[in-house]
């Protein structure tokens, strides 16, 4: 359930006219969480939403043509999240596992989809100093999802965790006291 819930505040992170004027969404995190919360078969699930809400976006807010093609590297990042969370997180989450989770997670997408802006759009000259502008012009969306993941994984995964551990704890202090 926390699964669905969050990648339903990914959709409205990206979708309120507050969220967008300080980038911080909740879409990279919602994905890890959701691979290591729910099977492979319900994958598709959290692609499809937000596959809608690219073309919502695009089309109703930003008032653009909607092409396709220009999102299928963000698609299938957005699958590759998923299996991220469920290859680092599903097994056992420790707090290691999600600081690399919440690293590379934000990293991972920084790289796919600004290597794709580059080559597949004229907004940067095809050349090393053109890829290095548009990495350097994307790292304030980068700082933001390092920061928004990192807050999404520590609530989701981390306060579940340690109030567990604490509960653990104060049960074996109750069954030593006896």
């Amino acid at each position: 359930m926390l699964a669905y819930l969050l990648i339903l505040v990914a959709v409205l992170s990206r979708v309120l006219p507050h969220a967008g004027w300080w980038n911080f969404t909740a879409v990279t995190g919602g994905l890890l969480v959701f691979g290591a919360r729910r099977p492979w078969r319900e994958m598709l699930v959290p692609v499809a939403v937000l596959m809608a809400t690219d073309y919502y976006l695009t089309t109703f807010v930003y008032h653009y043509p909607f092409q396709w093609t220009a999102y299928v590297i963000t698609w299938a990042w957005y699958a590759m999240a998923i299996a991220l969370g469920q290859i680092l997180l599903h097994a056992k989450t420790t707090f290691a596992r999600g600081t690399v989770s919440a690293i590379l997670g934000p990293t991972s997408f920084f790289i796919v989809s600004n290597y794709a802006v580059w080559a597949g759009s004229g907004m940067y000259p095809h050349t090393l100093a053109g890829l290095g502008a548009c990495y350097w012009a994307a790292v304030p969306f980068y700082r933001n999802d390092l920061m928004a993941t990192s807050i999404v994984l520590s609530v989701a995964l981390g306060v579940p965790e340690l109030a567990r551990r604490m509960h653990a704890g104060r049960a074996q202090e109750a069954v030593a006291g006896k």
